[in-house]
């Protein structure tokens, strides 16, 4: 079983490239293993503010630390083709070899409507989503045995090409999901899966429903990569994480599925229909150390091996100091 890591989720919606950088590598000083991104085209709410590339973050990031690097979630639905993920990813772990990872989701309407020419019902995507992870892996296989290859999938086209720079091994391709269907499928297609905080009971399902996919296909699931990305809200005080929250990352208590709001600005409307009690089991707001060392513990022990941790307050520092000197130490697998 790998040994259990615990990074630093850079929100691009919230952080300048500059910040990002800066905080990720401060990160690293103060104890944390790597550094997570997710790939947005706009922020979930104006007030977060920001929304920078990925793959330019993420590589200015590995030139300052020396831990792992993961888009936590590139989407491949519309706005880059698959084929082009893959060179961006081969490309990054050609300059940090053994350090990067893929994810691939199947993308949300907020990031993906300004190119696409319709936004398909949940079953389409997904379809797309697996067929984006069996080309990207085919077309690293073939450019590391030196062969051109093509697709002609039901949704996704490539002439025949390979990846002309890559490095002695490709990425894990890893499949974000929060859905027990796409976890078992991520356990037959992918390498690993990420899923972001959820109740204890779902979060063991789905790992089950991964176990299940690998195991059918021959794999060990013990072996596969297990990522969860863990939001939270820390303050000196109980009214500080809980201010944080409703104005930083109200998206966070939102029950309702958002995968298919287009705009920053409908998500405002939406926000104020969210209380407090909504971000039960899915942020933890609160200013005890004890109860977020609990929550990452009760995480290490269902069997994720790699953890990355989100703040949605404004003092990124001060959460970096205390959680590298209070908390992460006394998480054990």
């Amino acid at each position: 079983m790998p040994d259990l890591t615990i990074g630093y989720a850079a929100a691009l919606e919230q952080l300048t490239p500059t910040e990002a950088v800066t905080f990720a590598e401060s990160a690293e000083r103060h104890g944390f293993s790597g550094v997570m991104a997710a790939d947005h085209f706009a922020p979930w709410v104006p007030a977060q503010g920001q929304s920078a590339f990925v793959w330019s973050v993420l590589s200015a990031i590995g030139q300052r630390t020396g831990g792992d690097l993961g888009p936590g979630v590139a989407s491949a639905a519309f706005r880059v083709h698959p084929a082009i993920i893959a060179q961006a990813a081969a490309t990054q772990e050609a300059m940090y070899p053994g350090r990067t990872w893929l994810g691939l989701g199947a993308g949300e309407a907020l990031n993906e409507h300004v190119v696409a020419p319709r936004w398909p019902e949940v079953g389409e995507r997904s379809a797309m989503l697996f067929e984006a992870v069996d080309l990207v892996k085919r077309l690293f296989d073939a450019s590391l045995a030196g062969k051109d290859v093509k697709h002609a999938g039901e949704h996704y086209r490539m002439e025949t090409t390979r990846l002309w720079t890559m490095p002695p091994a490709a990425p894990p391709v890893l499949v974000a999901t929060a859905g027990p269907v796409n976890a078992k499928r991520a356990g037959r297609h992918a390498d690993g899966i990420i899923t972001p905080a959820a109740p204890r009971e779902k979060l063991a399902m789905l790992l089950d429903r991964f176990a299940e996919g690998a195991r059918e296909v021959g794999r060990d699931p013990a072996t596969m990569p297990k990522v969860l990305q863990v939001h939270g809200s820390w303050a000196p005080t109980d009214e500080e994480a809980l201010t944080a929250a409703m104005t930083r990352w109200p998206n966070g208590g939102m029950a309702l599925p958002n995968g298919d709001v287009r705009s920053p600005h409908d998500f405002p409307a939406m926000a104020r229909l969210v209380r407090p009690e909504h971000f039960a089991g899915r942020l933890l707001i609160s200013a005890d150390l004890d109860a977020h060392r609990a929550q990452l513990q009760s995480f290490a022990d269902l069997g994720f091996d790699r953890v990355y941790l989100h703040d949605v307050g404004e003092d990124q520092q001060r959460w970096i100091e205390v959680f590298g000197r209070e908390v992460l130490p006394t998480i054990r697998r």
